[in-house]
């Protein structure tokens, strides 16, 4: 048999609790999808263009009018105007950005700097090319960035920092102060910035997003990544964007180009037409601060510790004063006699950190983020 690339990747704890949540009829706050509907205009949207022959190859970066949609939507969120043919690329949705990012500048030998808990793409992609994830650890309850740790690994070989912010898993947020340590730790290297950004509209308190890309001293080393499923709530639909100088851009397309080539032609007019009102976007945060509020005030009264999530759709729960058992057994044994599904957060670190935290999607109807508080509040009443 031959040697596999990832011998110590299996199947992935979203798909491990997604399976044995439908396995014992529990509801699913484990995996981050929407529960509710999406916009219908949605549906008419595509047909519309379906019907009107739009159905062929779309250009390798993406429709034009998608891309100058999208340079008009940066520019009023980050005071900066890309060239929509040079530095935008439309791609099978962030993961495959973040990937292709990946292959286009990390080289066998290299270093990648992580946080950790991290989202579980990252550190694949970087071993398949045979370079070396460096972690850094955040830790409970604020996970911020130890930048002084950051600039002690920073070497030779380090070839890319890839940031998430707002950060999944914990809901943390970055602020100015943050990206200007980056700035001064990165000055005079090669080091390439990976933002992923995907939850770029899901901030809550009036916190403002600091995207890499409103920063000068940034723009020439960073690619940001961004969600349209996240955004829209159309994640099964696996629509993306990256944008980056015209410099790194190049070569990024080189990679895209052999990967996927081009998306979804009917949808991407759809998202170039929807586009045009900013508002639809620009609700977002209040409409998952209201899920978060009323989420966390229905469990005011359980055993839980809870600091509201500064950002994404993701809740974290301590359940410190409950139960002294590991997360992974909490998870799975409230997901069978509870029936209610969480994802453990040691999952997302590489030594299985476990600080009795277990993470929750809020992106819920009103009435499953009911009865899921309900639940979860009479657990060690």
């Amino acid at each position: 048999m031959r040697r596999s690339k990832l011998p110590h990747v299996g199947t992935t704890i979203f798909s491990t609790m997604s399976a044995l949540a439908m396995e014992h009829g529990a509801l699913n706050l484990g995996q981050g999808f929407p529960s509710f509907e999406v916009d219908r205009v949605w549906g008419d949207l595509v047909k519309k263009h379906i019907d009107a022959g739009k159905n062929q190859y779309a250009p390798m970066p993406g429709i034009p009018e998608l891309r100058n949609a999208l340079v008009s939507k940066i520019k009023k969120s980050y005071q900066h105007e890309f060239d929509s043919s040079s530095e935008i690329t439309i791609t099978a949705g962030a993961t495959q950005a973040i990937f292709t990012a990946i292959q286009t500048f990390v080289h066998p030998g290299d270093e990648v700097i992580l946080f950790a808990p991290a989202y579980d793409c990252y550190a694949p992609a970087i071993e398949m090319i045979g370079a070396k994830p460096i972690w850094i650890e955040l830790r409970y309850p604020d996970y911020q960035i130890p930048w002084q740790e950051v600039a002690e690994k920073m070497n030779e070989r380090t070839a890319m920092i890839i940031l998430n912010h707002p950060h999944n898993p914990s809901g943390a947020s970055i602020g100015e102060s943050d990206i200007q340590q980056l700035i001064s730790i990165t000055k005079d290297t090669d080091c390439i910035i990976l933002s992923d950004e995907v939850y770029e509209h899901i901030l809550f308190d009036q916190r403002q997003h600091q995207s890499v890309l409103k920063f000068p001293e940034l723009r020439n080393r960073s690619l940001a990544v961004f969600s349209f499923g996240k955004t829209f709530h159309l994640t099964g639909w696996k629509m993306g964007y990256i944008i980056g100088d015209a410099d790194l851009m190049h070569e990024f397309k080189k990679v895209h180009q052999y990967n996927v080539f081009c998306c979804n032609t009917p949808v991407q007019y759809a998202l170039a037409e929807y586009l045009e009102d900013e508002e639809k976007y620009l609700s977002i945060p209040n409409f998952y601060q209201e899920k978060r509020d009323k989420f966390n005030s229905l469990l005011q009264r359980s055993n839980f510790e809870i600091i509201p999530s500064a950002g994404t759709y993701f809740q974290l729960l301590n359940y410190k004063n409950i139960t002294d058992k590991s997360d992974i057994e909490v998870a799975i044994e409230w997901t069978k006699k509870y029936k209610v599904t969480t994802i453990p957060c040691s999952v997302f670190y590489p030594n299985q950190l476990d600080e009795k935290v277990l993470r929750v999607c809020f992106a819920k109807d009103d009435a499953t983020l009911a009865r899921a508080a309900e639940v979860l509040s009479a657990i060690g009443t």
